[in-house]
């Protein structure tokens, strides 16, 4: 019997570090094999080319797709959408895939399952039924992806209840938890000793991980939303902290973003880092060391990371901002407004509140499940690709006569 070919695509650095469990999943599974589509902000060199990131964990490209992204627009993201379509449905139609597996709610992850969905390939969609009210085009986008999969691996049992509400079949629904989950609990990534030599940080002083995106509806202010952020960034630095910063994604907004990081960080003071990508197997080095009640780390931003996964390491974190309003969380966060002071004394809050730092570091994990790559792997081996799966029905009760629903 043949191996089930899985195509899986990617357009983006925080994307790739949450699939990365899925397509290690599919890898190992005796009955699947991937085909990966690597396309977007990877390709980019001025949003960290994070292509090698991927090939430095031992993945094959069997696809690159460029997306145009002619400028730093809602016009540009919508262009971007047209060229994805059409050249993901090129790869597509080259790999020939049994399946397509995308995750969560980027723009070109809608592209791709535009193509998909058009050519009749069945889809998978992980992280639908997820919620973020604050601005971003987010859920818009994952819910229209939602109704164009097939398959929908959900990172919460909220998460499945919405879509089955949006009128999708339950046995499409398959509640498997967050899959960076999976690294966290393999403890794959970097130890302190690496995370201290590498960043040339000190175990003595606070750290703050810093990344702030534009929120989309809003992306004209998005530099002006971001100055707060810097201002009591400057700050703490010159007080001792250790400050680093990444790069936003490739939203509308965000080379704005990168232009001002980029001036600011040659102005600041010498305990700020500018970095375009950190990777996975640091960024999540640097979370996991406020596992030690010794060291004093503190995510800082708009970044749906500083939601999800700091909660499995127990870091404490400050949202800034509307971004991620909506979002199922843990007791670790502080959410502020755009105001230098509310978010430094939010950040020393993290740092020093040692009653608040015992709550993060105890705090629930709504998105604890455990192996989803493992679940997500042996699901897409058993499904029966057949007319039942590219079929969609309706559930919602009741048929519309007459304009009354009886």
């Amino acid at each position: 019997m043949s191996k089930k070919v899985i195509a899986v695509f990617t357009g983006n650095r925080a994307e790739y570090g949450l699939q990365l469990p899925v397509l290690k999943a599919i890898d190992q599974h005796p009955d699947l094999e991937y085909r990966l589509i690597v396309s977007g902000a990877h390709l980019d060199p001025n949003f960290g080319h994070t292509r090698k990131e991927i090939e430095g964990d031992g993945f094959i490209v069997s696809r690159e797709v460029e997306i145009e992204m002619p400028a730093d627009s809602l016009f540009a993201t919508a262009i971007a959408i047209g060229s994805g379509v059409s050249e993901i449905a090129k790869a597509l139609s080259e790999l020939k895939p049994d399946m397509l597996v995308v995750y969560a709610d980027r723009f070109e992850g809608f592209a791709a399952v535009i193509a998909s969905t058009q050519m009749n390939i069945p889809t998978a969609h992980i992280e639908g039924g997820d919620l973020t009210e604050g601005g971003a085009l987010d859920d818009s986008v994952r819910h229209a992806m939602t109704k164009l999969a097939h398959l929908h691996f959900t990172t919460n049992q909220q998460a499945s209840n919405r879509v089955m509400a949006m009128g999708e079949e339950s046995w499409r629904v398959h509640t498997v938890g967050f899959p960076a989950i999976d690294l966290i609990q393999n403890q794959n990534f970097a130890k302190p000793d690496e995370i201290l030599n590498k960043l040339k940080l000190s175990a003595d002083k606070p750290i703050v991980l810093f990344t702030q995106h534009s929120v989309t509806t809003e992306f004209d202010s998005s530099v002006t939303q971001l100055e707060p952020s810097l201002t009591a960034l400057k700050a703490l630095a010159q007080e001792g902290a250790q400050i680093l910063v990444t790069y936003p994604n490739n939203d509308a907004g965000g080379r704005q973003i990168i232009e001002r990081l980029n001036d600011w960080h040659k102005k600041s003071h010498h305990n700020v880092q500018l970095h375009s990508s950190l990777g996975r197997y640091l960024y999540h080095g640097v979370l996991a060391l406020s596992q030690n009640p010794e060291f004093k780390v503190v995510c800082v931003g708009n970044s749906s990371s500083g939601i999800k996964e700091t909660p499995a390491f127990g870091c404490p974190t400050v949202n800034v901002g509307s971004r991620q309003e909506g979002r199922l969380r843990g007791d670790n966060v502080i959410d502020t407004n755009y105001d230098a002071t509310e978010i430094a004394d939010a950040i020393k809050r993290c740092c020093y509140d040692t009653e608040f730092r015992e709550i993060a570091r105890s705090t629930f994990n709504p998105y604890w499940q455990g192996d989803a790559g493992l679940k997500i792997a042996n699901i897409l081996a058993d499904t029966d690709i057949d007319q039942r799966l590219i079929r969609k029905k309706m559930t919602l009760l009741g048929d519309v006569k007459d304009g009354w629903y009886q």
